[in-house]
């Protein structure tokens, strides 16, 4: 499966953005899908996970409240709409899909297709 992600971009602390990530390639209701993000010398780090059913969502404590992921079927897309946010949330933005159906999983090692990563800058 090929994902794009898109959505980043400059917005002020406090702001919102939403994140977009396409997916094509094999049947997207079939993946748990997860967004992650490096920040500048930073790890790539979980953000928030949605399972292949869309029953069951996981957010980093980071985000929690602020952030919602969700996903459109029939568009293949998955979301992560982001609030309130920091600027300590700038960072490149990633989707990743993974094959272990039935759980929103926060471990990277369980997403086997990534996407090329979105930027978010979160001016002070």
């Amino acid at each position: 499966v090929q994902l794009q992600a898109s959505g980043g971009g400059l917005v002020q602390a406090g702001g919102s953005l939403r994140l977009s990530c396409a997916a094509s390639g094999r049947t997207f209701s079939g993946y748990g899908m997860g967004w992650f993000r490096r920040a500048p010398g930073k790890e790539r780090v979980f953000v928030a996970a949605i399972s292949s059913t869309g029953g069951s969502t996981y957010y980093a404590d980071s985000v929690n409240g602020r952030y919602t992921i969700s996903t459109d079927n029939a568009k293949s897309t998955v979301y992560l709409q982001m609030n309130s946010l920091k600027p300590e949330d700038t960072a490149v933005y990633y989707c990743a899909a993974s094959t272990i159906r039935g759980r929103a999983s926060g471990r990277s090692w369980d997403y086997a297709y990534w996407g090329q990563g979105t930027l978010v800058t979160v001016s002070s």
